[in-house]
């Protein structure tokens, strides 16, 4: 089973995609990994992302998607951007949606620390948060 992790900054999703079997952890190459939010006002252009991100996980089977929650005050609270693309993903029909804090994911990563540096994946530095919360997912699920 393929999971997304997922982490919004700003108007922008980041997406990396893994997958773990026979405890080896796998980076499908995913045709486009970050989308940005336009008119978020605009009805449309939140269905048209929406769409978008459900074609998406449709064409490369996606069953559960993992965000990296934010806080909703403080210096680094999200903005109403982000949180209106985090409820178009937990919309979205036939998929797993969880939200993973910072707090929880720090501990399943202290238990079962990542097997290799993030700068040997191979992707993208911006995609690090969405690499890290996908593998913290992953990683607390039985096989």
């Amino acid at each position: 089973m393929v999971t997304c992790g997922i982490e919004i900054k700003g108007s922008e999703i980041i997406l990396c995609l893994l997958s773990k079997q026979d405890g080896l952890f796998q980076l499908p190459d995913c045709r486009q990994v970050r989308h940005a939010m336009k008119h978020s006002d605009d009805a449309e252009a939140m269905r048209k992302f929406q769409f978008m991100l459900k074609k998406l996980f449709e064409d490369y089977k996606i069953e559960h998607v993992v965000i990296r929650e934010r806080p909703t005050k403080g210096k680094f609270a999200g903005g109403a951007v982000g949180f209106k693309m985090e409820a178009a993903v937990q919309l979205i029909d036939g998929l797993s949606v969880e939200l993973m804090n910072n707090a929880t994911m720090k501990d399943i990563i202290k238990h079962n620390p990542l097997p290799i540096h993030f700068s040997d994946t191979g992707l993208k530095a911006f995609q690090e948060g969405a690499f890290t919360v996908a593998y913290a997912a992953l990683s607390k699920q039985p096989e």
